[in-house]
């Protein structure tokens, strides 16, 4: 795979990394994810107690989730990189609600910053790379050419 030809895509693929270790984890080491996330862990799940189903779950999609932005970096589809920026703010602040409203411990309130920090991180890289291409266009275009006044 080559290097992110962009700074959006250089925080795509930091974001895509990521996503794609912490599902690994979740799928190999499920109770040292929860103890990350904050949660509880223990000796012993009541029955009924469906945290392990669900934690391989959300695991699978992370792992998915970062092979999906990794494939959108080595392919530079800047679409997506638009795309990521609002979907992030919208996740950090349906995860900033679970914690303000006590449905996830205060800990988890780490992974809403992370989003949120992320969706900023790719917008400013998507307004850099916007501002140095439309400078390489100002640079390669050439200014008005003086007319030569031989009508004298």
């Amino acid at each position: 795979m080559r290097l992110p030809r962009s700074g959006a895509g250089w925080t795509t693929a930091v974001f895509g990394l990521l996503a794609l270790l912490l599902g690994a984890l979740g799928l190999i080491w499920p109770e040292t994810q929860l103890r990350l996330l904050g949660f509880e862990v223990p000796a012993e799940r009541a029955p009924g107690d469906y945290t392990g189903t669900f934690l391989t779950a959300s695991s699978m999609a992370s792992f998915n989730m970062g092979v999906y932005y990794l494939l959108a970096v080595a392919t530079e589809w800047r679409p997506f990189y638009r795309f990521t920026v609002w979907f992030r703010l919208v996740t950090f602040t349906v995860f900033t609600i679970a914690v303000l409203s006590d449905v996830a411990p205060d800990r988890f309130f780490a992974v809403a910053a992370w989003e949120g920090l992320g969706a900023v991180a790719t917008a400013v890289g998507l307004w850099w790379d916007a501002r140095r291409a439309a400078a390489a266009t100002d640079d390669s275009v050439p200014g008005p050419v003086p007319a030569t006044d031989t009508a004298r």
